[in-house]
């Protein structure tokens, strides 16, 4: 049971502590980011009571499932643990914040996720858990986070509703083409979820290094007077 916790654990936080020390210029409070981690794992018996409602009453087809029972309803209730917790919370005070608040929610719950898969498949599935579901959903996180912050720094309420509805948006769209790809069959599933997973890499890390660029003003004390 150690090892299955230790191995479930373990991506989530190699991934969270990646994008937190990448903060280079003012960091988070660590118990903030521990507290936002441990929300994100008190979601999912949640949202699986409502997957299994619904699945029960709808019996849905591979596209319902991937798009409105993981990605819709799984990142909505990221999107709002974040948005009345982290969003709101006096340390989220610089772009990149979003970034960091997102991704423990995310990895929280996909280290639970993670580990009732592997209590349930064995440990041979670990290695294959930590490179595709457990990377995904912080790679979610990252965009939702992304957007969050760039809605929090906005100048007009018109730009904080449009990159609030865009952080749900990208990361439920992301979430679902995922989920798609792995219920498409062994065939299409090879083919595609490598490509489709650098470039959610390549297109996270750059998301990254733009919100430390809106940061650096707000770390050092200074208004950040572009639009963002």
């Amino acid at each position: 049971m150690l090892t299955t916790l230790g191995a479930a654990i373990a991506p989530g936080i190699a991934i969270l502590s990646y994008f937190y020390l990448k903060d280079k210029y003012e960091m988070e409070p660590l118990l903030m980011v521990i507290k936002t981690f441990i929300y994100g794992i008190l979601i999912v018996f949640p949202v699986m009571l409502v997957q299994y409602g619904l699945s029960t009453e709808l019996a849905p087809g591979a596209f319902m499932e991937s798009f409105v029972l993981a990605g819709f309803l799984e990142e909505s209730f990221k999107w709002a643990m974040i948005y009345y917790t982290a969003y709101k919370h006096v340390e989220f005070d610089e772009p990149y914040d979003g970034i960091v608040y997102a991704a423990a929610v995310s990895l929280g719950f996909a280290t639970v996720e993670n580990f009732l898969y592997l209590l349930k498949h064995g440990l041979s599935t670990a290695f294959f858990r930590a490179l595709l579901p457990v990377s995904s959903h912080g790679l979610f996180g990252v965009m939702m986070g992304y957007y969050m912050g760039k809605a929090k720094f906005s100048l007009t309420a018109t730009k904080r509703r449009l990159y609030l509805t865009l952080s749900l948006l990208v990361s439920f769209v992301l979430h679902g083409t995922y989920d798609y790809i792995l219920n498409s069959g062994q065939n299409v599933y090879l083919w595609l979820i490598i490509p489709f997973m650098a470039v959610l890499w390549i297109v996270a890390l750059d998301r990254s290094r733009q919100a430390l660029r809106m940061s650096i003003s707000y770390a050092f004390g200074r208004k950040y007077d572009q639009e963002v």
